[in-house]
């Protein structure tokens, strides 16, 4: 076992291990850390803990302080900087005429480094400009390309669904999100409705996909043959939160279907999910990450 705290450099994001160097570190206190990036300010979301070895990436980095007056100062003055160098570097942009769109800048903690986040269609040939930048900064330079879903965590914003992203408040980060999701969820395979901002597949269908595949173990799928109260019949709808099943009854296929709850019924014979081929074809793109 090893004790370790958790720091995060983001509002949201992951949080990484960090040997607390023998002190105590409180929930929310701000500490500086050495990372691979370099030196580092950043919150402690994890209060001192001992985890298992195994769960630690290799060296485990010890704390160098917690953060003090002067370096809190210094990191506010480092997000003033960020504002004048993302007007600095559009301008270089439209300078060298490239086919970019600058999306971020970030400042380490220590000046050595900055960061300048941008997304692009394809592959851009940035090197003039890194040139550009090195000279006007006086430091090193790194230009980092990134996804759309990316863009819309760094950026924020309010989601169809009417609150802020999930990726902006409060996922730590991506996982891969399918089309199937969406089709065992019961949702229409309309790319407006089941993609986000970013033009991705919602998060969402991601992390409520446990909750989903745990009710269609209970829940009779779509052209299941079932037992009603009324007779046998196909269920032609589900709605897999209030549990109730829309079926047509063999005995009067003519008649209007009706409306079941789940504990009403007997499964007879289940129906299957199918994806058409088509379909995944036609909504590829909103699986990809980029």
């Amino acid at each position: 076992m090893a004790e370790v705290i958790g720091v995060r450099f983001k509002n949201t994001g992951k949080v990484y291990y960090f040997d607390p160097a023998g002190e105590k570190v409180k929930k929310g206190e701000m500490v500086i850390v050495e990372t691979a990036r370099g030196v580092e300010c950043g919150e402690t979301t994890i209060e001192n803990r001992e985890v298992a070895e195994e769960s630690i990436v290799q060296p485990l980095r010890k704390m160098l302080r917690k953060a003090s007056e002067e370096d809190l100062k210094k990191a506010e003055e480092n997000r003033k900087k960020e504002k004048s160098a993302f007007v600095a570097c559009e301008k270089k942009i439209a300078e060298h005429g490239l086919e970019m769109k600058l999306v971020d800048v970030e400042y380490t903690f220590d000046n050595s480094k900055i960061l300048f986040y941008f997304t692009a269609d394809g592959r851009v040939d940035f090197r003039e400009l890194v040139k550009d930048l090195a000279s006007l900064f006086r430091t090193r330079i790194e230009l980092r390309q990134i996804g759309v879903r990316d863009e819309a965590k760094m950026l924020g914003g309010i989601g169809i669904c009417g609150r802020p992203f999930c990726c902006g408040s409060f996922l730590g980060g991506f996982q891969p999100v399918s089309i199937k999701m969406a089709k065992e969820q019961g949702l229409s395979l309309n790319p407006v409705k089941i993609s986000g901002t970013c033009g991705r597949l919602m998060c969402c269908l991601k992390y409520e996909q446990e909750a989903y595949q745990d009710l269609l173990r209970t829940t009779p799928k779509v052209n299941a043959l079932v037992s009603t109260p009324e007779g046998k019949g196909v269920v032609i709808d589900q709605n897999l939160l209030t549990g109730r099943l829309t079926i047509r009854l063999d005995k009067d296929p003519e008649a209007a279907p009706k409306v079941f709850k789940v504990s009403e019924v007997k499964l007879l014979r289940d129906g299957k999910i199918k994806v058409d081929r088509k379909e995944i074809e036609q909504l590829k793109e909103l699986e990809g990450d980029t």
